[in-house]
């Protein structure tokens, strides 16, 4: 009874982290419904992702100090990450036969929401502690997220060579490498700058749920693509949680890092994808529909998620 009420507790405290997270969708939601054609949701994608973005990047990269002790975690995240690419890359070619289905599936599926809602729910659950770890496993996410998600989001309208100028049109992959170097060589933004970038950071995590929430407001639950979303929630919730398990008992590493870790890949899509679903003209609506149903399975899930966390690494 005692561990059903902790459980309850955990969970509800879960839930509140998600649902105070994502209000802002609602006002994306809203805002586009009351003002429909006025609201041009492409502009808020670039500025957000080619002004917003590379800040929020930059300042998520200089909260601590990088060092040799958070290398694994990234590495064990990577391995996971790609044993699942490999999966799905020939499911993929089984199950779908439009070629912009194929480009969402395999850009979006392993892709999690781990700076909005990671960072913060991994402190909801684990305490501040958590912060180095889940920081430096959302650093993995973005490279993951702007070298082969905007190839795959890309990869329809361009060869491979011009597929990979396109990504280093992104400037955010830029603002990373500076940032991991400015950390590394031990500088730090002095108190104004500080101010300036978090004032920066926190508008970018805004705007991106806002932007959600506009293009929410033009799925149409009938002529959603539910086979693309659901076949993205499968192998987000249930393939990667498996592999990841696997892979990350099999390094035997501190319990709390691995249950971070499992966290971290069971977050649900991020919002991001729209972004690149948009900038690429690649079924932001159909995108925007997968983020929504992965975030409805992941809170169907989160109680089983919270056992096996509590079974395999004992918190």
């Amino acid at each position: 009874m005692i561990k059903f009420l902790f459980y309850k507790g955990i969970f509800i405290e879960a839930l509140l982290s998600v649902a105070t997270i994502y209000l802002f969708i609602i006002i994306g939601f809203v805002y586009k419904l009351v003002f429909k054609n006025q609201v041009n949701e492409r502009s808020f994608v670039l500025l957000n992702l080619y002004f917003l973005q590379p800040i929020l990047i930059f300042w998520g990269l200089n909260r601590s100090p990088i060092n040799e002790q958070f290398i694994l975690s990234p590495l064990i995240y990577f391995i996971c990450i790609f044993i699942v690419l490999f999966i799905a890359f020939f499911y993929a070619k089984a199950i779908f036969k439009d070629y912009q289905d194929k480009s969402i599936f395999l850009a979006t599926s392993l892709v999690g929401n781990t700076g909005n809602l990671g960072i913060p729910l991994g402190i909801a659950l684990f305490g501040e502690v958590s912060v180095p770890y889940t920081s430096i496993l959302n650093i993995a996410n973005v490279f993951f997220i702007y070298i082969f998600s905007v190839y795959f989001f890309a990869g329809n309208k361009f060869s491979f060579i011009n597929s990979l100028k396109e990504i280093f049109k992104i400037p955010a992959i830029w603002f990373a490498v500076i940032a991991i170097a400015y950390n590394y060589n031990g500088y730090t933004l002095n108190e104004d700058f500080d101010k300036l970038f978090t004032m920066g950071a926190y508008a970018a995590i805004v705007m991106q749920l806002v932007i959600f929430g506009v293009f929410m407001s033009q799925v149409k639950i009938k002529t959603a693509n539910w086979k693309l979303s659901l076949n993205i929630s499968a192998f987000k919730h249930i393939v990667l949680p498996i592999v990841g398990l696997y892979v990350i008992l099999y390094f035997k590493i501190d319990p709390l890092v691995g249950a971070i870790l499992f966290l971290e890949l069971i977050v649900p899509l991020a919002v991001n994808n729209v972004n690149l679903a948009s900038l690429y003209n690649c079924k932001p609506i159909d995108t925007t529909f997968s983020v929504l149903i992965s975030s409805v399975v992941f809170i169907v899930f989160i109680y089983i998620y919270l056992l096996i966390i509590n079974s395999f690494f004992g918190l």
